[in-house]
């Protein structure tokens, strides 16, 4: 299996049996020392990083080199969230439930872990540690395959990880980082369901695609985020500004990020030229309707968009705009379009925001907030390993709890069954 054996796997296969066993005080002891490691190791990682940049073609998108770049504060928060994940609570063995049946069986529903996680991600490389951390607090051991990209970002990492793990008197380690980028080595492992209990695949369409027709074992699907945010003619117009602008410009390259403002036909006059002078100096592109254009035509960066543009995700500083009439259009248009992600409505009506939360079917849909808050470490996760837009087994960010099943024990005193 070219330079991954079937002994690492079968190693990892047993570690999985260790780690769910794993005291909870073991854990956020190792966390911590990977946590201490990393902040020593800063500029090493950094320097790295900087081999990965250079070595990315000089046309290469600026929302790809920043979902690819690795600085002094991204490292700190790549520490932080190691230490935020210790101090959560452990949900392994965790009672959902409890009764006592009247033959006197006491039954317990408990979180259990979910075994061998394989996650598969695109050019990140603070992933590693968001994944790894809390699969391995939650009980799971996990094997890592990036993007041949971030390869000696991911090196240094993985390396990082294996020392301090071992320091902590792990014979088997609980993660696997796989340095092979050969393609067809992800198919291969995709169909050993022998060895893999999830997969997890994190980034583009031609990725999640491929995953969902190779793998025979289960996928928590992480899947593009075409999210949406709606201004209603009663908004506060200059918050509805600041929204849609950090939606779509604070980091435009990630799946939480806005791609397509609705606004209400009242309002579209007064809006759409504060919105452009509040994102102006973000130099953002526009594809617009025709009655947008019509009310921004003498603005630079302006265009009549194309048909397919209201289901592209951008990653980019590249905007949609549309008019509506109302509610009703606007939630129409989000499902039609809309991945299920994150969708937001701005608007002083909480009736309105309730009807809009009610019938966006999304895994996070806000009311005067921008979707870029859709994160577990936003969230209070400390981490995720990813945003979920499926319906089975969890939607929205992937922390701990979504990283465990419910399993049943059983207590009895010799009941039999007649």
């Amino acid at each position: 299996m070219n330079s991954l054996n079937e002994q690492a796997l079968q190693d990892l296969r047993a570690a999985a049996r260790i780690q769910r066993k794993l005291s909870t005080g073991n854990k956020n002891q190792a966390l911590l020392a990977i946590a201490g490691r990393l902040a020593t190791a800063s500029n090493e990682i950094i320097e790295e990083n900087k081999k990965d940049l250079a070595a990315l073609p000089a046309d290469t998108a600026s929302a790809f080199r920043d979902r690819l770049t690795l600085n002094a504060e991204r490292i700190d928060g790549m520490i932080e969230s190691l230490k935020q994940v210790a101090g959560l609570p452990d949900p392994v063995g965790e009672v959902i439930e409890q009764s006592t049946l009247k033959n006197g069986l006491l039954l317990k529903k408990i979180r259990a872990p979910l075994g061998v996680i394989f996650m598969i991600f695109e050019s990140r490389p603070n992933v590693i540690l968001e994944a790894f951390s809390l699969a391995f607090k939650s009980g799971n051991v996990i094997l890592l395959r990036g993007g041949s990209e971030s390869k000696h970002s991911s090196a240094i990492i993985y390396r990082l990880m294996r020392e301090s793990l071992q320091e902590c008197g792990f014979a088997q380690l609980p993660f696997l980082g796989v340095e092979n980028y050969d393609r067809s080595l992800v198919e291969q492992l995709l169909k050993r369901k022998d060895v893999i209990d999830i997969v997890v695949p994190r980034g583009g369409d031609k990725l999640i695609d491929f995953v969902q027709r190779t793998a025979l074992m289960p996928i928590i699907k992480n899947d593009r985020g075409m999210c949406h945010t709606y201004v209603a003619e009663d908004a506060d117009l200059v918050m509805a500004a600041k929204i849609v602008a950090n939606a779509k410009t604070q980091r435009p390259g990630v799946c939480n990020a806005l791609e397509t403002v609705l606004v209400n036909a009242k309002v579209a006059n007064q809006f759409l030229p504060l919105l452009y002078k509040e994102t102006e100096t973000k130099k953002l592109q526009w594809h617009v309707d025709s009655g947008s254009l019509d009310i921004l035509k003498n603005h630079e960066r302006v265009t009549l968009a194309n048909p397919q543009d209201w289901d592209t995700e951008y990653l980019d500083l590249i905007m949609n705009c549309r008019i509506v009439n109302d509610l009703d259009e606007a939630i129409n248009h989000i499902e039609k379009h809309g991945s299920k992600h994150s969708e937001a409505i701005v608007t002083k009506s909480e009736e309105k925001a309730r009807i809009f939360q009610q019938d966006i079917d999304a895994a996070a849909v806000y009311w005067n907030a921008s979707t870029r808050f859709t994160d577990g470490f936003e969230f209070g996760l400390g981490g995720e390993l990813g945003i979920s837009t499926q319906k089975l087994h969890v939607r929205g960010p992937v922390g701990l709890r979504e990283l465990t099943n419910a399993r049943w024990l059983v207590d009895g005193s010799g009941q039999t069954r007649g």
